[in-house]
């Protein structure tokens, strides 16, 4: 069998089918530096120093592993643990992979930064980080994801960012990394592209992966220390991927651990031809090559990709990471996924639980936990990743709760 954590992060690029990189001739040049400066950086002792060194001291790690004792016992099975990834620098998981690729960046001595964001808070911590490395900033946000994130669109300024909104299409993520791309083509040379999960061309899944995999790393760690054993079950919520490959990549290789993968099932499995409820991939997708690489994605009956729907912005995508589709294609990994309804259900119930606010993408994670504990016996152990916290959706839950706002 091969060894699945080295494969994940391999320089081809290719994870069996999956992956590739399909992009018009003038973006090759870019992604190759790219490439060729991911993979010698990430042995450099000084980059990782510089890099551990920051994740330590600006982002906050190590973010807790913290035994959910109240929510275990009210559902009364399975052991529930919690990698609170919510706690870093910008309240999510996405600083992990900014602070590597910006870090990159200036070595790469690239003059300026450009971003997609969908829940805003990648769009957040590259703003954050582009503000800590003094380099310009344009984040990329579809005109849907814009409204309803307007707390993460606000801090995105005052770091000095400018936020783009983009109007084409289904005014969502999707449209924000095609905009994003237009960028990178149009300014090749001084311009590096922080795409913001584990899609995209090559190098992106690998790097990403490689970056967000410290999440993994320490949850190892973590749970070996509380109850000297590994965890029976990891679950995240899964929209491109990058927090879930994070938790599952130190794992892979242990073939005992079960892992699932949680989409976005919106109002219901349900779509025509244009435009899905839904944005569970795995569920009613099919194999595909778009944005430049081959994975799952919805598309309709001419290859195109369909308009999705989530309650939440960072899981309203139509393709998932490459690493995932193959790792699901072979079994490593299995899929779920939660309505809107169960969310608001796992959001509030974790809340008044454990005093806890989770993101609405990670509350998809919750969901899943509230349905898999109670089938399971006591002595059984769950880890999952909260990949972030949930101030950003504060227009949305206020909503959706009948509170009105000032």
């Amino acid at each position: 069998m091969k060894n699945l954590k080295k494969y994940i992060l391999n320089k081809s690029g290719r994870f069996g089918q999956y992956g590739g990189r399909y992009v018009p001739e003038m973006l090759i040049p870019i992604m190759e530096e790219l490439e060729e400066s991911f993979y010698k950086y990430k042995k450099d002792p000084g980059f990782k120093k510089e890099l551990s060194d920051l994740y330590k001291n600006y982002s906050g790690r190590p973010t807790p592993l913290y035994f959910c004792e109240n929510l275990t016992n009210k559902l009364g099975g399975a052991k529930i643990f919690m990698k609170n990834e919510g706690l870093n620098h910008t309240g999510a998981h996405k600083i992990n992979h900014c602070l590597g690729q910006g870090l990159l960046a200036k070595r790469m001595n690239k003059k300026r930064i450009i971003a997609e964001t969908g829940a805003g808070q990648h769009g957040l911590a590259t703003a954050t980080i582009c503000a800590k490395l003094g380099l310009p900033c344009t984040i990329y946000m579809g005109a849907k994801d814009y409204q309803r994130q307007l707390p993460n669109v606000f801090w995105m300024e005052r770091l000095g960012a400018k936020v783009v909104v983009v109007e084409t299409g289904g005014r969502i993520l999707r449209d924000a990394i095609n905009t994003a791309l237009k960028d990178l083509i149009s300014n090749p040379k001084d311009t590096h592209y922080l795409l913001g999960t584990v899609c995209g061309p090559h190098p992106y899944p690998a790097m990403n992966a490689y970056f967000q995999s410290i999440i993994g790393k320490e949850a190892r760690k973590q749970i070996l220390k509380q109850t000297g054993k590994l965890p029976d079950y990891l679950v995240a919520c899964m929209g491109g991927g990058s927090n879930a490959i994070g938790l599952f990549h130190d794992f892979l290789d242990d073939k005992g651990i079960r892992m699932i993968g949680v989409e976005a099932g919106g109002k219901g499995i349900k779509e025509n031809d244009k435009q899905c409820d839904h944005a569970a991939r795995f569920q009613t997708g099919r194999t595909g090559v778009a944005e430049g690489f081959k994975s799952y994605f919805l598309q309709n009956k001419d290859g195109q990709l369909k308009n999705t729907f989530s309650i939440s912005a960072g899981l309203d995508y139509s393709g998932v990471g490459p690493q995932l589709a193959y790792l699901k294609e072979i079994g490593r990994i299995g899929t779920s996924y939660a309505l809107d309804d169960e969310v608001l259900k796992a959001y509030k119930l974790l809340a008044k639980e454990e005093g806890i606010f989770a993101a609405l993408e990670s509350s998809h994670a919750v969901a899943e936990v509230i349905k898999l504990a109670p089938k399971l016996p006591k002595d059984k152990i769950i880890v999952f990743n909260c990949s972030g916290r949930g101030d950003k959706d504060l227009f949305i839950l206020s909503e959706k709760f009948n509170f009105k706002l000032l």
